[in-house]
């Protein structure tokens, strides 16, 4: 599988290095942390995260995650026909393969940085 990506404010991802493990809100609320493929970052991050600053894109090696994967519609909108990468466990670090400052721009949307893919 391709490599996956989680949009994540830098104060988080500083602690997540501390502890040595990263389980969110999402997890406890709804029992996965959420992911998304390279082309759905931007929908992502423009519909949840907008006028947000301090944000990092996590690159993810699912091959590398201790917890189960699986790729299955959003709950907000199950007859989408849209899959995304649902976590269903804590995120492993050793599985982040980096991170990339996520900005946006004068507008207050995000664009995809550059170095995002490597």
């Amino acid at each position: 599988m391709s490599k996956i990506y989680h949009i994540i404010k830098a104060q988080d991802w500083k602690e997540a290095q501390k502890v040595g493990t990263y389980a969110p809100e999402s997890l406890k609320n709804e029992g996965f942390i959420h992911f998304s493929k390279a082309d759905q970052i931007l929908g992502v991050a423009n519909s949840f995260y907008k006028n947000q600053n301090d944000l990092l894109i996590l690159r993810v090696d699912p091959d590398k995650l201790k917890a189960e994967l699986k790729i299955e519609p959003p709950l907000e909108a199950p007859m989408s026909g849209v899959l995304f990468p649902h976590l269903y466990g804590e995120l492993n670090l050793d599985a982040v393969e980096g991170s990339v400052n996520f900005t946006m721009n004068e507008d207050g949307l995000f664009e995809l940085p550059a170095d995002l893919i490597g």
